[in-house]
């Protein structure tokens, strides 16, 4: 997922709606984000406007379909009848989205107050995350293994949160509602049973997801910080201790909280592959107006206490081919490309590996002497820095843009790609791997919205 939280390919950025907190703040499998960052974070203890008394014209909730009916079925290669339908009311309310999800938060606390508490205190940006989730499932309605892919990392994620079985129907409930009061042109009996069956479905996914994750693993940890380095004035790594155990793959990232911002949750990447003295590291980048980047880069010093939310994404090497790699990092999207080096190296199979480290100057190339003794420790590397002003001065290098350096350097239709850096990074660097011919299904990275295009 790209952030720009950490601008390290995950989704996440610091501001806007690209954050992760709340019911259905997205992350997304291996395809994750080339979301755009909106404005700044809104002020602590700020609730969206909402319209007075939203119970009043409130419709009675939607009676469930019959017991096994499944609805419309589609024909090959045409979407279904539910599909269709959903496109629609989608469609209708998109102009007016936040005023729907503002609606929609409001009949929810109304209704159910107790569920403020699992919300941060903020709301503005959380009004984004709905709507384009459930832009994402209704576009993948009719994709069972994407929309479980998906749904399922969702179940886990909000784990954290306290989400319970028991919360989503109330969600449910206030989701139709929303929708028949804002989407009058397309709303009908047929559509409100189309949206209880997906709604049931998704919920159904994310409920099992959660139940599976429990049985195996916390819904969070605690970390103690136990080192604090500022590489530049705005870029610190960061080294937690877990207090259990932590299960991941290198090449994935964590939401991390702060003691300073209770429930406001950001993703970062993991700077390295998993380690013996168990040690988790992060690149962070703070970011105008980033309530965690800020906070992790500017105030917290060993013996801080975070919060850690399950891994997640797939930017992971496949073990089971000798294709080489050919990584893009741009910023603090060297962290997981980093980790992935460390990856090959310890699995004993040697494959080329070659790595684009972009940065606006040289200066901005923090971590560029540890990718240099990576390439003299291991032949089979190889770190060629790129900086858009002026020239690469601690190594030799290319001047231009990250994705037009990979296009100047050759074909790479042997090599599987990966991809990690700001969003528009993340764009220019797929096309140009496409471009060189790796084909898609080859190229990852962790994003966002792009799941919403997945099946373009």
């Amino acid at each position: 997922m790209t952030t720009t939280s950490a601008q390290n390919g995950i989704p996440g950025g610091d501001t806007g709606s690209s954050g992760d907190w709340g019911w259905f703040a997205a992350d997304p499998p291996a395809q994750r984000d080339t979301a755009a960052q909106t404005g700044p974070e809104g002020t602590p203890g700020h609730h969206p406007q909402t319209a007075a008394s939203p119970t009043a014209s409130r419709p009675p909730g939607p009676a469930a379909p019959p017991a096994g009916d499944p609805g419309p079925q589609p024909a090959a290669g045409r979407p279904s009848g539910d599909a269709v339908l959903i496109r629609r009311t989608m469609a209708e309310v998109e102009p007016i989205a936040d005023e729907v999800t503002a609606y929609f938060y409001a009949l929810l606390f109304v209704e159910n107050p107790q569920l403020r508490e699992l919300f941060p205190a903020a709301m503005d940006t959380q009004r984004d995350r709905l709507f384009k989730a459930l832009l994402t499932a209704a576009q993948h309605v009719d994709d069972a293994a994407t929309l479980t892919e998906y749904l399922s990392g969702l179940g886990r994620g909000h784990r954290k949160y306290g989400t319970r079985p028991e919360h989503y129907p109330a969600v449910g409930q206030c989701l139709i509602a929303a929708l028949t009061r804002y989407a009058p042109g397309s709303w009908s009996p047929q559509a409100e049973a189309a949206w209880v069956r997906a709604y049931t479905a998704i919920s159904q996914i994310m409920i099992d997801a959660a139940a599976a994750d429990e049985q195996r693993a916390p819904a969070w940890w605690h970390a103690e910080v136990v080192a604090h380095e500022l590489r530049t004035r705005d870029i610190a790594v960061v080294t937690v201790r877990p207090d259990q155990p932590y299960p991941f793959l290198a090449g994935q990232y964590a939401s991390l909280e702060t003691p300073w911002w209770p429930r406001v949750w950001r993703h970062y990447s993991f700077a390295g592959a998993p380690r013996a003295d168990g040690l988790l590291t992060f690149h962070v980048k703070a970011v105008p107006a980033g309530w965690v980047s800020g906070a992790l880069v500017n105030r917290t010093k060993p013996g801080d206490v975070l919060r850690l939310g399950p891994p997640g994404g797939a930017m992971t090497v496949d073990h089971r081919t000798d294709n080489g790699l050919v990584c893009l990092g741009g910023g603090t999207g060297i962290a997981p490309i980093k980790a992935l080096v460390e990856d090959v190296a310890e699995h004993g199979r040697p494959r080329p590996v070659e790595v684009f480290y972009g940065a606006r100057s040289d200066h901005d190339l923090y971590d560029l002497e540890t990718m240099l003794r990576l390439g003299e420790r291991h032949p089979w590397l190889s770190v060629r820095p790129v900086v858009a002003d002026g020239c690469p001065i601690r190594a030799a290098g290319l001047t231009g843009q990250l994705p037009d350096a990979v296009r100047q350097s050759g074909g790479w239709s042997a090599y599987d790609g990966y991809v990690s850096g700001p969003p528009g990074m993340i764009r220019s660097g797929v096309d140009a791997l496409r471009g060189a011919g790796i084909p898609k299904a080859r190229i990852r990275h962790d994003s966002l919205d792009e799941l919403v295009a997945a099946g373009d």
